[in-house]
């Protein structure tokens, strides 16, 4: 006799909730979400499609595999998977949960998922994010990012809060926590580029100010290796 597990057909998506590191593509081109657990060596865009990470040939999720995507039913379980020494720089993740699903007590496994929103977490100085920069470590092609405001970038390849949500399309919306605010609507700004503010952007007060955090940071890191490398022209004599 074949166990057969009870069918449910939803009128809406379920909503759920994970945590993942934010990644940049090598190039820079592309933006998405590295799993903490199962899966972790395979990036993820907004929209995706699970796939068995055992190799196998079924399609996920499968009654008597791990495979497939998981999240928890509850926002605050989700939040406390950040507490641990080595999910501190994970964002918060709200998702719908699309194709067949498998319920659990805690959550669902399935087979696709849109995330919607991610909130990132502050700075590991407790200051409110304002970008997420090169974490110092990655997969094959891609840069994991953390969370880091605007006097702690140093340099860093980075990309303003809007920016990553700009490369991760799709309707993403990224909020820093710790009440910040909504998510930005701005160009991203990396190592080598600037922000193009304008009215038709459309930008509130929190937006432009969280921008111009990030150049001010850009603009003394600058300043700093200018004063390192000296006066220009030092040594040459003078000019008849």
């Amino acid at each position: 006799m074949r166990l057969r597990l009870p069918e449910e057909r939803p009128t809406e998506p379920p909503t759920g909730y994970k945590i993942a590191h934010p990644v940049l593509s090598q190039d820079g081109t592309r933006a998405g979400f590295t799993g903490v657990s199962l899966g972790g060596a395979l990036p993820y865009g907004v929209v995706a499609d699970a796939s068995c990470v055992y190799g196998l040939r079924h399609r996920a999720p499968h009654r008597r595999c791990d495979c497939g995507f998981h999240c928890v039913h509850d926002r605050a379980t989700a939040e406390a998977m950040l507490c641990t020494a080595e999910h501190r720089t994970a964002v918060l993740l709200e998702v719908t949960v699309l194709g067949a699903y498998i319920r659990f007590e805690r959550g669902f496994r399935y087979a696709r998922q849109r995330v919607r929103t991610a909130t990132v977490g502050p700075c590991a100085c407790g200051t409110v994010a304002a970008a997420l920069a090169d974490a110092g470590w990655g997969r094959p092609g891609w840069l994991a990012l953390a969370p880091r405001c605007a006097g702690c970038l140093r340099g860093r390849t980075s990309l303003s809060l809007a920016g990553f949500a700009r490369l991760a399309g799709q309707g993403l919306r990224v909020v820093a926590g710790a009440g910040a605010g909504a998510g930005l609507a701005a160009p991203g700004l990396g190592a080598a580029e600037a922000p193009g503010l304008g009215a038709a952007d459309g930008f509130g007060v929190p937006e432009l100010v969280a921008e111009a955090a990030l150049l001010q940071a850009r603009l003394d890191w600058f300043q700093a290796q200018l004063a390192r490398l000296g006066p220009s022209g030092s040594g040459g004599g003078e000019k008849g």
